[in-house]
C-alpha cells in the first residue's frame, strides 16, 4: 500500500511539474528573461528540463551556479563531452547540489528533470494526434 501511495504521489508530482513546464514553454532556452527562464537540454538525451524560477524561489542566486558549474550562455554545457549522468553522480554540473544532502540526489526522482521524448514533443506541441485512433 505504501508503494502504491508513493507511486501515485510521484505521478501527481510529475503531472503538476509537466503542467508548469507547458505554461512556461514560451521561455524555452531564453537568456534574456530576468530569471533565466526554462532550459531544455536535448543532449546527450532528449529531454531534460531546468527551471530557473524554481531554483531562484529556493533562494539561489545566479552566481550559485554561474560561472563555476555552468557558463551563462544556454546550450554550452551540452557541448561538453562530460555532460553526462556519470558527471552528475561525480558532483559536476547539477550534481554539485543534487547529491542527496543539499538537494535530492541525481539518481532519484528522475522524472523531476527527465521529461523524455514524449514530454518534449508535448511541450513543443509536436504530439501526434489520433495516432491510436481505430486501434482498439
Amino acid at each position: 500500500m505504501k508503494t502504491l501511495n508513493k507511486t501515485l504521489l510521484a505521478a501527481l508530482i510529475a503531472l503538476i511539474t509537466a503542467g508548469l513546464f507547458v505554461v512556461t514553454s514560451q521561455a524555452l532556452g531564453s537568456d534574456d528573461e530576468e530569471d533565466g527562464g526554462t532550459i531544455v537540454f536535448t543532449k546527450p538525451v532528449k529531454a531534460v528540463i531546468f527551471e530557473h524560477s524554481i531554483h531562484m524561489d529556493m533562494g539561489l542566486e545566479c552566481d550559485s551556479c554561474h560561472d563555476d558549474l555552468f557558463e551563462m550562455a544556454t546550450g554550452t554545457a551540452e557541448e561538453n563531452d562530460d555532460f553526462t549522468m556519470k558527471s552528475l553522480y561525480d558532483g559536476k554540473y547539477c550534481g554539485a547540489c543534487h547529491d542527496g544532502d543539499t538537494a535530492f540526489a541525481s539518481n532519484t526522482r528522475c522524472t523531476s528533470c527527465h521529461i523524455g521524448v514524449k514530454g518534449y514533443d508535448k511541450m513543443m506541441g509536436n504530439e501526434k494526434k489520433g495516432e491510436h485512433e481505430g486501434h482498439h
